[in-house]
This record gives structure tokens, sequence and C-alpha cells, in this order.
């Protein structure tokens, strides 16, 4: 009796608890299928939809907190072809603003891509058309908020860089972006992409049978907000860099001003330059292909890219390191019957002879300086040639040239110092001083970049020391910047050898018989240094420069191609610019005109090449 006792507890026990089991799940699915119609509508997949939000780039000020780069609403009209349903195709077309043609290709090859998931058929289009694309309630088709660039000052476009499409090797590179995404192509836009691009987000929105949207799923719970990008005060002076570039137009060549006391970069222009505009809507592709395929090359940022023979401004180098070396006294003086008498000779011009460190850096004296890098080179301390100019190389590198400086923006080149090794392959190891004499007036295999010359004009200003030149100031949330732009980089030679140097700029730009008298200013000590680069055709003009000559606020580097003498083209460019920076104005209005209308006929020199 005991064990069927037992067995019919055990029979109820399971029974109650099918039971229970039964009620549960009858329970469960009234409560799914009529009490929570969320699960209703997440079982039905295309009332839903993922959207991705795109934080807008963040805005981009100079220095004085002047709008460089801002971000505008646009929209991205997006298309599941699988949805799409009857629509008069050529009268969406003429909304879009694309050829009939046009709008057929771009749908073919969403198609292609895929019939269900959404693909972008048009980019960038303005906030009216999206309210009128709105209007139409056209199925399958939806647009996606986005944002564009826009150029209040439409300068610097070098410099600041253009936003284009990913292509699949960023994608690969970094998983952050998908297909359709913007990334920064060039420039400040490409070295600070990470802090201006911000975060995308997501939203979960009910869509209706037409794809438009209906509101937030579930008041937004399961959304994620997108963070926009950080704004960033640049280093730029935008007065400056626009008189800058309106000084250039019609030349080619770059100038690069610096604040010596931090090494921030008060101007960058290059000349050709784009206006930053053209990189921008729907044009952008076809601009872009005029561009690239312009010979006078817009987007090569010749500033921190070129490799230009620094010419006559390279001899305070060659000057500073034989003081230090104890082979040169400020005092010594070298005779000059306009040339140095050795070797293959090297031609100077019409001065007082002889001169002391001082006049021969006010005269820009060839022979000169051509006794002075010879006697570094035949330094008898050193037991061969080979020994001297590796010194002597380490000496220059310690000023910039040679290597890349560590700028904040990519692309730098690293310009060229040749090495003993170099000239070994050369001559077959059998070179002395005079066979590399050229570099004593900065000629022969030297190559530098506007950057590095303007970094030179910075270093003499404080007397031996550089800071890095960046051209970000600060960057929203973000205390400071990478300690290195903040720490002094010390050159070779001691503080007190740059005094010679400073007063033979400065009677350059002051006194008769100096190279630099279009420098001028009255009531502030400009420091200046002309350079001729010698060319096949016509020599390049260069002018390096600091002022005032105590405190410096602004050192300075002007090329020109082509551009002739150092004082006939690019010290008046230099002076305006330091009027303006300075004083706030300028006071030779005649001086801009002339500048303005001194064009270079660069095709002469296309011809001639061609030959």
């Amino acid at each position: 009796m005991m064990s069927n006792n037992n067995g019919w507890d055990r029979h109820r026990i399971m029974l109650v608890c099918l039971i229970i089991a039964a009620l549960t799940l009858l329970s469960g699915l009234f409560f799914i299928q009529v009490i929570d119609s969320n699960y209703t509508i997440l079982a039905r997949n295309n009332t839903l939809r993922n959207q991705v939000q795109f934080p807008p780039r963040g805005e981009v000020y100079d220095r004085n907190g002047e709008f460089l780069v801002q971000s505008k609403d646009s929209y991205d009209l997006m298309v599941i072809p699988r949805d799409v349903e009857e629509f008069d195709t050529l009268e969406l077309a003429k909304l879009l603003d694309v050829s009939i043609e046009k709008f057929h290709k771009e749908f073919k090859k969403a198609s292609r891509y895929s019939k269900r998931k959404p693909s972008t058929l048009f980019k960038q289009l303005p906030k009216e058309v999206k309210f009128m694309l709105d209007e139409k309630r056209l199925k399958g088709f939806y647009t996606v908020y986005r944002t564009e660039r826009t150029y209040p000052r439409q300068i610097a476009g070098n410099l600041l860089g253009y936003v284009g499409e990913v292509n699949n090797r960023i994608i690969e590179r970094d998983k952050y972006y998908k297909s359709g995404d913007y990334v920064g192509m060039s420039g400040l836009e490409q070295a600070y992409e990470k802090q201006l691009r911000g975060e995308k987000g997501v939203a979960v929105e009910m869509v209706d049978a037409f794809g438009l949207p209906q509101g937030s799923y579930s008041d937004g719970i399961y959304d994620t907000v997108a963070v926009p990008g950080k704004a960033i005060v640049s280093t730029l002076d935008a007065s400056l860099q626009e008189l800058a570039e309106h000084l250039m137009e019609g030349k080619i060549g770059s100038c690069v001003a610096i604040e010596p006391s931090t090494g921030e970069i008060l101007v960058m222009a290059n000349s050709p330059t784009y206006n930053p505009e053209l990189l921008i809507g729907r044009q952008r592709g076809n601009n872009y292909a005029k561009m690239a395929n312009d010979n006078t090359r817009p987007l090569f940022n010749r500033a921190v890219k070129s490799r230009y023979p620094p010419g006559s401004t390279f001899k305070i180098v060659n000057g500073l390191i034989g003081m230090q070396e104890g082979v040169s006294s400020f005092s010594d003086e070298y005779a000059c019957h306009g040339k140095y008498p050795f070797g293959r000779g090297v031609k100077c011009h019409g001065h007082r002879s002889p001169v002391n460190m001082i006049e021969a850096t006010q005269t820009s004296c060839n022979a000169y300086f051509c006794y002075v890098t010879r006697a570094i080179l035949s330094n008898p301390k050193y037991d061969k040639i080979q020994t001297s100019f590796d010194v002597w190389r380490e000496y220059v590198q310690s000023f910039g040239f040679g290597r890349k400086l560590g700028s904040d923006f990519l692309g730098e080149n690293s310009g060229y110092v040749p090495t003993s090794e170099f000239y070994d392959k050369m001559y077959g190891g059998r070179w002395n001083p005079l066979t590399v004499i050229s570099l004593s007036i900065g000629q022969g295999e030297l190559g530098t970049t506007p950057l590095q010359m303007a970094n030179l004009a910075a270093i003499v200003a404080n007397r031996g020391y550089y800071h890095i030149p960046h051209v970000v100031k600060s960057i929203e949330g973000q205390d400071s910047l990478e300690s290195k732009f903040y720490e002094k980089q010390y050159t070779m030679v001691d503080v007190k050898h740059f005094d010679p140097i400073v007063e033979g700029m400065f009677r350059a730009v002051s006194l008769p018989g100096g190279t630099a008298q279009g420098a001028k200013l009255p009531g502030i000590e400009v420091c200046g240094k002309t350079g001729t680069a010698e060319n096949s055709y016509a020599d390049h003009s260069i002018f390096i420069c600091f002022a005032p000559r105590e405190n410096p606020k602004i050192a300075m580097a002007v090329y020109i191609e082509h551009g002739r003498f150092g004082a006939s083209t690019a010290v008046p460019i230099a002076s305006l610019l330091l009027e303006q920076y300075l004083t706030g104005e300028i006071k030779r209005p005649w001086m801009i005109d002339f500048i303005k209308n001194k064009k270079i006929d660069y095709h002469m020199y296309e011809k001639k090449d061609k030959k």
C-alpha cells in the first residue's frame, strides 16, 4: 500500500508541474503578443532602422578666435532598392539637380551593391532639398543627416587640408570607418582627424511603409548619442595669412612666419594655392581632378614639402659654426675683390673690402663666407676632411636642416644635407674643402624647406634655440599640447656668437650698403638676410628676417621661384607682412600694388625646360 501511495503522489506532483509550466508559457505568449507591442514591432524588421548619427566635425579658429573652418548641415540621400516603388524618375532627378543618366547610373550601382541594404545615392544635399524629399514620401528613399565643411575666409587651403570619402585602405586600417564615411585627407584635417571627427552614435527609429521616420523607438533608450568633434584653435593669424596669399598671387613659392618665443606658425602661405571651398560639395571630384592636373601644383604645400637651395641665407649658419669652432672671429677681416680667388672661384658683387663678420653679413659677401667655411673644413684638430665635414654636418642638423622638425602636420620634407659618404662616392674619396666650397653660400647639394628657413630666422631671433613649429594652439577639452612643443631645442652654437650675426642682419636692413634696405620700417628694428639661389634660368628670390631686434614677435622666410634677387621680390613681401603684423596697418598701399603687379612668366621657364 505504501508503494502505491508514493506512486500516486509522484503522479500528482508531475501533473502540477506540467500545469504550471503550461500556464507560464501561455501567459508569456499572451504578454508578448497582446500586452507588450514592442515585441511585435521588433518582429517586423522593416519597421525599425538603426540609423547612424554622424557628429559634426570640430570647428577650426584662428589665433584671434575667427572662424577658419565650420560645419554646416547637409544630407545624404539613401536608397533600399528592394523597397522602391514606382516614382517619377525625371522629377526626382530635377529635384536633385542631376541628369537622368546620372540618376540611373547611381541607382544601378546601388542595386548591384545590395537590394536589401541601404546605399548612398547622392551626397551633401542642402536642407531645402531634404524637406522636399520628405514631402514626396518616396518609398525606399530616405535622408541621413551629415555635415560638410565651409570656409568663411577661403584661405590656407594647403594648410587646413580637405575632407573626402574613405577608401578601402583607410577602412582596413581603422575599423571606426565604414563605406561612405568622410575623413581628413590632408593638412590639419588629416593630422588632427581623431580630435576633429568626434564619435558616431546610433538612433533606433520607427519608420512607416514608405521608409520615413515615425519617431524614436522606446523613447530612445537604445540610442547612443553622437559626440561632436573638438574645436581647435590654430596658431594662424587669418588677416596676415590672407595678406600673404594676396601678395603672392601670380608667383610660385611660399611664405612662413613663426612666433619665435613659442614656435607657433602665424602664416603658411603657398602660391599657387586653392580656395578650400572648391573641395566641398558635389563638384569636389571635378575640381580636385582639375587641380591635380594643373602643372603649377596648387594642391602641393611648398612650405613643408619643397626642397630648395637656401642661397645666401645659409651664410649665417656657416658664420656661427666658424665662431663656435674657434676658426673664425667676428672681427676677422677678409678681402673681397669680386670673387673668392681659390679653386673654381665664387663670384661676388661690389662692396667695400676688406670686411669682417658683421659687414659680410650686411653686404652678403660670398668671398668672406668661403674663407670661413674652408677654415671649418680644414680645421687641424680633425684628422681628415671626412671627419671635419661630419662635424660641420652635425652643427647644421642642430639648426633643423637635413631632418624633419617634428611639426604637428603631415608630409614634412626633411630637406637634404649631404654626407661625407656622399662625396666619397661622388669623387672616389678624393675631395677637399674647395671641392664643396659652394656649400659656404647655400648652394651645391643643400636642400631646405621654407619652414626650415623660417625656423632659422627664429633661431637667430632667440639667439640659439627654437620651439618646434606647430599650427595648433589649443584643443577643446585638452589642457595642453604634446610636451615637445614647449621644450627649447638648442643648437650647438653658444648664445654669445649670435650677437655679431644679429648686428649684421640689422645693418643689412637699416644701413647703406645693406642688401635688404627695402625691409626697413620706421620705429621698428628689423633684422634680415637676403638670398639669391642660383638656378638654370632666373634665380630664386629669398629673404629671412625677424623683428623687433629685441624681444622679437615674428620671424619669417619668403621664397619666390625665379624671383631673381632677394631684395627685388621676397624683401618687399616680407616688409609688408611685418608692417601689418607689428603695427596693425599698411601705410604703404602703393607697395601692395607694386608687388601684386610683379608677375613672373613661369611659362617661359617651362618651355626652356622642355628643350
